[in-house]
Order: C-alpha cells, then sequence, then structure tokens
C-alpha cells in the first residue's frame, strides 16, 4: 500500500514552488478490473513518479478520474495509461480553466463503484447505454424541445446549468436516480437528454432509464467539459448559463459571466462556493465577499467564534459543540 507522507501545508508548499504548468484533466470509463487493489498500488507508484495528482476511483466495474498532470508528462502520462488494455483509447476532458493547486496530493481509493448509486445489479446494464450526442446535435436536440436532465446534485446546477433542465433537488446521485425515474414517468417515448459534468453519471443514468423502457435516451459525450471546448472550437450557441462545479480545489470553472445563484447567508447575487473556515465544519456554502468578511469565511456566527477562539477557547468550544454538520452543503440563510 503506497500513500502520501506530507501534511497539507508541505503540499501547497510544494506546488506553490513548482516551476512548470500543470494540465487539469478528467477521464473515466466502464470495464471490467479483475484486482483494483493492485491495480491502485501499480498505479500509484508510477503516477507518483510523473508527478501526477488528484483523486481517482478504481472499483471492478472501471475508472473514474480528475487529475493535475505536468504539461511536459502529460504524453507520457497518456502513453502509460494506453498501455493498459482495460483504458486502450480512453478519452480525455481537458479543464476549462486551468489551476496550478487543482490538487495537493495523488489519492487512488479502491471503491465498491466509480460512482455510488444505491442499484441493484439487475436496474442497469452499462453495456446498454444511451447514444452520445456532441455539441452540435445537443444543441439542435434542445432547439427541438427535447427533455434536458441536470444528473448533478442540486449544489453544482444552483450554480450553473442548461436553459429550461430539469435539476432534482437532490444531495447524491443515488438519491437522484428514483428521482429522476419519477419525474420522467410518462416520457418513455420521447427523448430524453442527460448531462453530467464529464459523462460518468450519465452513462449509468442512461442505462438505468433504458432498464425502465425509455427508448430515445441520449447522454451529452464528454459533459459540461467537453461542451465548452465544442462550442469555443466550432463557434456554435452557448446554451449553458453560469459556472460548471467541479470536484477540486477550483470548485468551479466559469462557462459564461451569468450569475444565476445567491449568497447562502445574505441573499446578494453569489456564485462562489467555499468551505466553511471551521475545519471541524467544513460545510460547502456559497458566500459572497460581504458575509466573508462578517463571518470570517465560516458558514455561521457559531463557526466563526471557534475559527477567531485561541487554543484554549477552542478546546472548550470543543466541548460545548459538534460542529458536524448534519448534511455536507449549506442550502439557507438559517444557521447551522
Amino acid at each position: 500500500m503506497h500513500y502520501n507522507k506530507l501534511n497539507k501545508e508541505q503540499l501547497i508548499h510544494k506546488i506553490e514552488t513548482e516551476t512548470f504548468n500543470r494540465i487539469t484533466i478528467s477521464f473515466y470509463k466502464y470495464v471490467s478490473i479483475d484486482n483494483p487493489e493492485n491495480l491502485r498500488d501499480e498505479l500509484f507508484i508510477k503516477w507518483n513518479e510523473l508527478l501526477c495528482l488528484g483523486r481517482i476511483y478504481i472499483a471492478e466495474e472501471g475508472i473514474n478520474a480528475q487529475m493535475s498532470i505536468p504539461e511536459y508528462n502529460i504524453d507520457t502520462f497518456k502513453n502509460l495509461l494506453n498501455s493498459y488494455k482495460e483504458f486502450k483509447d480512453i478519452p480525455f476532458k481537458i479543464g476549462v480553466e486551468q489551476s496550478q493547486s487543482s490538487f495537493y496530493k495523488l489519492q487512488i481509493k479502491v471503491r465498491k463503484q466509480i460512482v455510488a448509486d444505491n442499484l441493484d445489479k439487475g436496474e442497469y446494464d452499462v453495456t446498454n447505454v444511451g447514444k452520445h450526442l456532441n455539441a452540435k446535435e445537443w444543441n439542435d436536440a434542445m432547439d427541438k424541445g427535447a427533455t434536458i436532465v441536470d444528473m448533478r446534485n442540486f449544489y453544482e446546477s444552483e450554480i450553473g446549468h442548461f436553459k429550461n433542465a430539469i435539476l432534482p433537488d437532490a444531495e447524491t446521485f443515488s438519491e437522484e436516480l428514483p428521482m429522476v425515474l419519477n419525474q420522467l414517468k410518462g416520457k418513455e417515448d420521447e427523448k430524453v437528454l442527460l448531462y453530467c459534468t464529464g459523462g460518468v453519471r450519465c452513462e449509468k443514468t442512461s442505462a438505468y432509464l433504458r432498464n425502465f423502457g425509455f427508448k430515445d435516451v441520449n447522454q451529452l459525450h464528454g459533459g459540461i467539459i467537453d461542451y465548452a471546448k465544442q462550442i469555443k472550437e466550432q463557434n456554435l450557441p452557448n446554451k449553458f448559463i453560469g459556472k460548471n462545479f467541479v470536484f477540486d480545489n477550483r470548485l468551479a470553472e466559469k462557462i459564461t459571466d451569468d450569475v444565476i445563484s445567491k449568497c447562502h447567508q445574505c441573499g446578494d447575487a453569489c456564485n462562489t462556493h467555499i468551505n466553511c473556515s471551521n475545519v471541524r465544519c467544513n460545510i460547502l456554502l456559497i458566500q459572497c465577499p460581504k458575509c466573508a468578511k462578517k463571518y470570517s469565511d465560516a458558514c455561521s456566527e457559531k463557526c466563526m467564534e471557534y475559527v477567531l477562539a485561541d487554543a484554549q477557547k477552542k478546546a472548550e468550544l470543543d466541548k460545548l459543540h459538534n460542529y458536524r454538520p448534519i448534511k455536507r452543503y449549506f442550502k439557507s440563510t438559517s444557521k447551522i
């Protein structure tokens, strides 16, 4: 078993002193993997030598990865991945906005599934998925009135989404699947469009819907990330508004200048996600600059008190409060 040995401060310093550029990429593939644990250890050694960072999930059903690769190593990295028969010719998505600090360390975790869904195996077949649409085909289908479904969580769609899309109020993918099935009831013979960040959740959703009798299921090839790239390269109309939420230190990529969400504390227009500065809470929220100053980057007065306290006071507050939020995401102006 191989793992990182540096603490967060050391990892951040290491990134800040690098003299080369990094590229943020993502990729996934549903493919049978016989021994995820062995593959995990093997990839960690090889990718660590290439100074790769990121968060990667490996399961018997495949791989799902978001990574930061040194620009000078990108071709070596791709060749290495292609040397595995399971991952040969795997498509990559390049981040819309690049950052040196999208990830601070390399984490490769073995999971039961690459996207947790709580489904029975008989409820989907990932070899029977929907049709993949490029950006032009997607736009055309939207123009013709197809039903559009956002397969991301509410905090993702809150800051950006496709126009007229169904936006399920779900906190997890497993919670969202039966919710979407219910919302689409009666549309089994109609054209349905699915989209997510990079495509991995839509792949499973399309198989799930086809299993329940939906005949014309389509998914956005490469997700929002690749859509943004295609519309720019091909000068196509952009039908996505706002930001694309991403699961790394950037938290979002700007697709358009539209601000469609509000500060969770005061209600002013804002689309900047942060994590509460009280590390014992760490809840995700949208916070405007005014509230960031007022609450010292915390989600509430209680958490702000903890952030500003000295070590002795923190110890006293730890005995009085449980800062761990019931949910991971802050949705309203109510205090936690």
